[in-house]
């Protein structure tokens, strides 16, 4: 059985193009400014930890809102929350620019996370609603590889411009970006009709949550994405030390190789759809994420080199591309009775490994606990994607 709906070429277009500038929202809003983290100090006056905390209540906002604004969507349709949420974003990101303090800024960024985490939610629950099968594998495979570049290439973009703009110029962008997508919203068409909608109370709602987290597979599925994202925020966290510090690359060298290395996490994505079965194309990723990671740690104790740690972080970034494709459709697909929720639960869970993964690899020698982290997230990953091809060759057994 599918639910695909035929949609004319020239409005599928818009709606990929909709759905991945929702998709890379969340991690534009924490990563972009990262490059301004130095000067805001000296603008506000205060200690880098406390700049620093911008970016952990942004993700915060970013875990809550998915949480928040899932489940709306369930009872109220995608259109109307979703422009809620971009309203949202919109002013919080202009009132943050004329933060009088580090702490008022803190909370805006909170504000501004609830709001992103309204396109991100969304934007995996309208190509659930609109696509089953392989077509929802295809949908989800963009929004998977923007869901791994962006944060990668967002710190990027906003070191090219932040020289240029500064830290409010940056927000301005953002502030543009989220009155755009706002004004997509409105030449967007409502993909969950009033007769499936959820009735009952907002907070009657509440009840998918522990109902979703009960199913075995759909646990076994997030919890495979969870780890697969703890692999990229291990990298992403400690990518401009190593590379600047520990190899001593210049800024613009840096930049270029995150760059290409951001390209890995895209070619992956896309390739998970030559298997027929997304279990096969999750073993498969997580296996070559698995032997990344084990060929990491030889080279670092027998080469120490760059060369080598940079051509084994791509193809350990690629390996993690199949991943996203192949867990965001199984767990999409399991949790297709609460869309709004399953997106919730999925995406918080990236935010909350995210989250735990960056200060970790700060401990000790970066390079050494950063591999060693990227190496039990991948076998981790792998373990969770036998589970899931198992549960699959089971199914197909009876």
């Amino acid at each position: 059985m599918t639910n695909t709906v035929q949609f004319s070429k020239k409005y599928y277009v818009f709606l990929i193009v909709f759905l991945g500038m929702l998709s890379a929202f969340g991690p534009f809003v924490t990563d972009m400014y990262l490059p301004t983290l130095p000067s805001m100090a000296d603008i506000f006056h205060t200690t880098p930890s406390l700049v620093q905390m911008g970016l952990a209540t942004s993700m915060l906002g970013l875990a809550v809102g998915q949480v928040f604004f899932g489940p709306l969507s369930d009872k109220y349709g995608r259109r109307m929350v979703l422009i809620a949420a971009m309203v949202l974003f919109a002013v919080s990101t202009v009132v943050s620019i004329y933060s009088p303090t580090i702490e008022f800024f803190n909370v805006c960024r909170f504000v501004q996370g609830l709001g992103g985490a309204g396109g991100i939610v969304l934007s995996r629950s309208i190509s659930t609603d609109c696509y089953s099968g392989r077509e929802l594998a295809k949908t989800l495979a963009i929004i998977g590889a923007v869901n791994g570049i962006a944060p990668v290439t967002a710190p990027v973009i906003g070191g090219v411009v932040a020289g240029a703009v500064g830290w409010k110029g940056i927000f301005w962008i953002l502030f543009a970006l989220g009155v755009v997508l706002a004004g997509m919203c409105l030449v967007f068409r409502e993909s969950l009709p009033r007769d499936s909608r959820h009735t009952g109370s907002v907070f009657s709602l509440m009840s998918a949550f522990p109902r979703l987290v009960r199913m075995p597979y759909f646990r076994v599925y997030v919890l495979m994405f969870g780890f697969a994202n703890g692999v990229l925020f291990a990298y992403i966290s400690s990518a401009s030390f190593i590379i600047q510090n520990y190899f001593h690359f210049s800024e613009l060298a840096f930049a270029v190789i995150f760059g290409v290395n951001a390209l890995g996490i895209g070619i992956g994505s896309a390739l998970a759809l030559k298997f027929k079965k997304m279990t096969d194309a999750a073993v498969f990723g997580a296996v070559g994420a698995g032997l990344f990671s084990v060929l990491q740690l030889v080279c670092y104790v027998l080469f120490d080199a760059f060369a080598s740690y940079e051509v084994l972080t791509f193809g350990l970034l690629v390996s993690v591309g199949y991943i996203f494709t192949s867990a965001t459709t199984l767990a999409m697909d399991e949790g297709r009775a609460f869309v709004g929720a399953a997106s919730a639960i999925f995406g918080a869970t990236g935010f909350l490994f995210g989250g735990i993964v960056s200060p970790l690899v700060g401990m000790g020698n970066i390079m050494s606990t950063t591999l060693e982290i990227i190496a039990v997230c991948s076998f981790s990953a792998l373990a969770f994607a036998v589970v899931a091809r198992r549960r699959r060759s089971a199914v197909l057994a009876e």
